[in-house]
């Protein structure tokens, strides 16, 4: 059986040069050319992985990220991006995306980062079950299955990255948490950013907690090291 890539741009060019490129190389491909399209075309062909263009009409590659992960859908997602800038990136990555290429791009990396995606899907070991129980964090309540942390009256939507982040900072609560335990944990293995990706989320999370002031008092930086979560 064939792999499967639905390949999501509006671009009739680059469209039309990564179905050559991926159909030569053995895979099955299907094509949308509108963001809002996007989540009914991977109901319908239920892709093995998504090559997802982040400016699209109708909706961008990152609401598309965010309704997929929100429906506990876990296909790979390879985000293409024509913007250079690391907060970009980091959006896409903590809204669900798996990995992405920077537009230009060349065949050989794109392929793979796309075989690399696949590899991690079949063989990379799977972390451990988390507990999707609503959970304490200082003055905070977590919840899991709403995305959503409350403090006091107010409440804040998470991404599920953050939230993901979050069950495995309370799963250790106390233990110092390397920076590549994390990485491996939330983004998976085989991951191909930066560690500057995890400190944006972490520098998020803290404004989230209430706990972004000089020195706070939760979510701990270790330095050298990684990061400890004090309850």
């Amino acid at each position: 059986m064939k792999t499967k890539v639905l390949i999501v741009e509006d671009d009739p060019h680059i469209l039309l040069g990564l179905e050559e490129v991926l159909k030569s190389e053995g895979y099955e491909t299907a094509a949308c050319n509108r963001g809002d399209e996007a989540v009914a075309a991977v109901a319908k062909f239920q892709p093995t992985l998504i090559v997802l263009d982040v400016m699209l009409p109708g909706a961008s590659g990152y609401d598309i990220c965010k309704q997929l992960r929100a429906a506990k859908n876990s296909t790979p997602i390879l985000m293409l991006t024509a913007k250079g800038q690391e907060i970009d990136k980091v959006i896409g990555l903590d809204l669900g995306a798996d990995d992405y290429v920077t537009k230009p791009f060349g065949v050989r990396e794109l392929l793979a980062r796309i075989q690399a995606l696949l590899r991690r899907g079949n063989h990379a070991p799977s972390p451990p079950a988390l507990d999707e129980s609503p959970f304490q964090i200082g003055s905070a309540t977590v919840d899991p299955k709403t995305f959503q942390l409350k403090r006091g009256r107010a409440v804040v939507e998470l991404t599920a990255k953050e939230v993901k982040l979050l069950q495995v900072f309370h799963a250790h609560v106390g233990e110092v948490l390397s920076r590549d335990k994390l990485l491996n944990e939330v983004w998976g293995y085989n991951y191909y950013g930066t560690t500057r990706t995890l400190d944006q989320v972490v520098v998020q999370l803290r404004k989230k907690l209430g706990d972004n002031g000089g020195e706070p008092k939760h979510l701990l930086t270790i330095h050298g090291v990684g990061y400890k979560l004090v309850n």
